[in-house]
Order: structure tokens, then C-alpha cells, then sequence
């Protein structure tokens, strides 16, 4: 009999396997950034809502619509972080990383985000990322490098059809001129009034309109990438430069905007076609005023958040053959209270060795133990009882050819690394 309590609507929770797989996931990312340099940063889940509303900006649908915020036991207003970047830049600033040297601050971190949207495939209310963010540069090669680490990690997990969408926003020198612009041309569509409202507060996220009747409308909408000065365009060639010259591909796509009211610059997106309406797996780019915006010095950034939710997704419909590392690889059966002794030792020995190992518990007959091994996954069986232990010896079976073989208790740690690293 189950539990009559079941996890709230829309939360994204993982049981093993795929949850080993999740893990793995998270492993190999993090093997990434260390190459990179990047450092870990372990982060607080809820926030003064304000860094939010500052940093992500009242007009969006993120702060508008999906917080989800509530009131302490003190009064404060706190809420559930919807983002990443917003509060790794808070932390760089209050713990004084951007004075150490040794600019830019390049750091990552991973963990649960929340947002009150509308739950279905790949989008959820309680939803896993990854985030990686360089802060103190604004180099086009802080840029490429970026997405070179989001693009190596895909392709390390054996995604092929991923797709990187790029773009330019400009910079809040030239991006006035291109807003006003776009307000032109908008004020004279047939819009709904909550449309019509977003028009007049931040234009660019009308770009972001997903509803496929508002789509059609902006077909002829001016294009930002045609109205960058001329320090944005050289700063945007040289890292569409960097990347070909890196072998990665990728799309220039003018209507990329993203949902966040802090990028500038550079601005892109993963995309993979088997995922259907929800086919962006991760994104990100610049946000070189950001820190102003949040009460902090000019600090210019960069940085991304990759959906482990929807990465795995892309992994199951690719069929990618990355898998997680087993949880099992030895399975001890004793038969008898000295052979459970003797092999819970050696499972310990064999852990300490690097071995992934378990046994079977509870005093079970050799059947029942068995069907534990066959379980785990193993790709061997240690089995001892009384004659083996009076024989010096353990039975070592590889559980997918059934052969079975006398081996000392002395070099059973040795074999089965030697075997194991074939």
C-alpha cells in the first residue's frame, strides 16, 4: 500500500534509474567546467524577491506571472528562485569574488529553480539546471567559450541534433534607437491590450510571443541585428568567428530575443527538433548591466542555464547511448553467518578499491540471494559458503555467461579490478 501523499502538480522528481542517469548527467557537465576553470558555487533556493524584479525585470512573464513568493515569519518578501544568474551575481558581489583578481569571476552551479507555469512535457514547476556564468569581462572570447562548454557537453552525451540559435541585442547604446523603432512598427499591429501594454514597457519581449497568431503579425518586424552600432557588430562577428573557427555550428536567428529583460549582446540558445513546442534545452548569453541593475558596480557577464529536465528528454528521443556508470558491478551472496562476515568485508575491500559492490542482506538462501544479483545489475557474482571458506577460495560468477570459477579470498579484490578495467 502507497502513501496517500504524492508530490505537488508540475514537480519534476526522479527515482533510479533515470536518476542515476540524471546524476551522470550532472557529473560529466561538472567535468566540463572544471576543464574550463570554472569553479563551484553553491547557492541559496530563495532570494529577496526584489533581485528579481530588479534584475529580471517587472514586464516579464517570469516576475509577472510565475514567481512563487511569500512572506517570512520576519515580514520579508522571499521567493523561490525562478533563475539562476540573478543570484550567482548577488553572490559574486556580497562575497567580494569580483575583488580577489583575475577577472572574469568564472563559476557554475546546478540545482532545482521554480516557476507557477502551466505544467506539461518538459516544463515544469519545480525543474532542473545547470548555470554557468563568467562575470568581470566582456571579451567576445568569454562569449565562445561559454557556449563551447554547453556545446562539448551535448556532444560528450552523444546529442547530434542540437541546434545553437544566435543573436545580437545590441548594447544600451545603440538598443534605444532599435526599441523606439519596434514600438513603431508594433503600435500599429492589431494586438490584445496585455500586448499592446508590454509595447510600451519592453518591446523586445513582444519578439518573444509564442502564440503562433502574434507570430504571423511580427513577420515584417525590424530586425535588431540591422540596427547595431558598429562596436556590437565588430564585438558579434568575433564571436561568430571564434566559434566557426571552434567547428561549431550555428544559426543566426534575428528574432532571438529570449524571456529575460537583462541580456545584451550576445544571445543564443540550444535548440533540438525532436522535442517538439518545447524544444529549447538550454540558453543564455550577455547581461553587462545586470550589476547596476542590482545595486552593484559595472561588472560585465556572460553566462547560460542548460534544462536537465529537457536534456534528458533529448538523450530518450535520440536514443544517445550515454548511460549512467552502474550503481552495481560485484554482488556478494553468503551462505552461512562466517560467509556473511567474511563478505561483508570484502565488499568493503572492494568499495575502497573503487568497486561499485552491495550483497545480499537478511540471511537469504542462495535462490533468493541470486535473484538480488541478477537485480542489481552486476556484471559478477562473489558467492562463498563454508567449504569455500574452508577451501581459502570464493566462487566468482559472471552473471551474463553463467561461468563460474574458483578463485583465492586472497587476490578476489585483484581479479575482479583487473577483470572490471577490461
Amino acid at each position: 500500500m502507497s502513501s496517500s501523499f504524492q508530490a505537488p502538480k508540475g514537480v519534476s522528481e526522479y527515482v533510479p534509474p533515470r536518476a542515476d542517469l540524471l546524476q551522470a548527467v550532472r557529473q560529466r557537465f561538472a567535468e566540463q567546467a572544471r576543464l574550463a576553470g570554472y569553479g563551484y558555487l553553491e547557492l541559496a533556493v530563495f532570494e529577496d524577491t526584489n533581485l528579481f524584479r530588479r534584475g529580471v525585470g517587472e514586464s516579464t512573464d517570469v516576475v509577472s506571472k510565475e514567481m512563487y513568493t511569500f512572506t517570512d515569519r520576519g515580514g520579508r518578501s522571499l521567493t523561490l528562485r525562478p533563475e539562476f544568474t540573478a543570484g550567482v551575481l548577488r553572490a559574486v558581489l556580497e562575497h567580494g569574488l569580483h575583488k580577489r583578481g583575475g577577472l572574469p569571476v568564472k563559476v557554475w552551479t546546478t540545482g532545482p529553480a521554480f516557476r507557477a507555469e502551466r505544467p506539461q512535457q518538459g516544463r515544469y514547476r519545480q525543474f532542473y539546471q545547470l548555470d554557468l556564468e563568467a562575470i568581470g569581462s566582456e571579451d567576445p572570447q568569454v562569449d565562445a567559450e561559454t557556449i563551447a562548454i554547453a556545446w562539448n557537453w551535448y556532444r560528450s552525451l552523444g546529442l547530434t541534433r542540437v541546434r545553437l540559435l544566435l543573436n545580437s541585442l545590441g548594447c544600451r547604446e545603440c538598443r534605444p534607437a532599435y526599441r523606439a523603432r519596434l514600438q513603431e512598427f508594433l503600435r500599429g499591429l492589431d494586438l490584445d491590450e496585455a500586448t499592446r501594454t508590454r509595447v510600451e514597457i519592453n518591446p523586445l519581449r513582444v519578439l518573444d510571443d509564442k502564440r503562433p497568431e502574434v507570430r504571423a503579425r511580427l513577420a515584417d518586424a525590424p530586425l535588431v541585428s540591422d540596427h547595431l552600432c558598429a562596436a556590437c557588430k565588430a564585438h558579434h562577428d568575433r564571436v561568430r568567428g571564434l566559434l566557426s573557427d571552434l567547428g561549431i555550428a550555428w544559426e543566426d536567428t534575428p528574432t532571438l530575443v529570449r524571456g529575460l529583460d537583462y541580456y545584451t549582446r550576445t544571445t543564443y540558445e540550444f535548440d533540438h527538433p525532436l522535442l517538439g513546442a518545447q524544444s529549447g534545452i538550454g540558453g543564455g548569453g550577455r547581461y553587462d548591466g545586470l550589476s547596476e541593475d542590482i545595486g552593484g558596480p559595472p561588472l560585465p557577464g556572460i553566462g547560460f542555464g542548460l534544462g536537465l529536465d529537457r536534456t534528458l528528454l533529448a538523450l530518450e528521443a535520440e536514443g544517445a547511448e550515454f548511460a549512467a556508470p552502474p550503481r552495481c558491478e560485484v554482488f556478494g551472496v553468503a551462505l552461512g553467518e562466517e560467509a556473511e562476515r567474511r563478505v561483508f568485508g570484502l565488499v568493503a575491500e572492494l568499495r575502497a578499491a573503487g568497486v561499485a559492490a552491495d550483497m545480499a542482506y537478511g540471511g537469504k538462501k542462495l535462490k533468493g540471494a541470486m535473484k538480488d544479483a541478477d537485480r542489481s545489475g552486476a556484471r559478477y557474482a562473489v558467492i562463498l559458503g563454508e567449504r569455500d571458506i574452508a577451501a581459502g577460495s570464493v566462487q566468482l560468477k559472471d552473471l551474463a555467461s553463467g561461468d563460474q570459477t574458483a578463485v583465492p579470498l586472497t587476490e578476489i579484490v585483484t581479479t575482479l579490478t583487473e577483470r572490471l578495467a577490461r
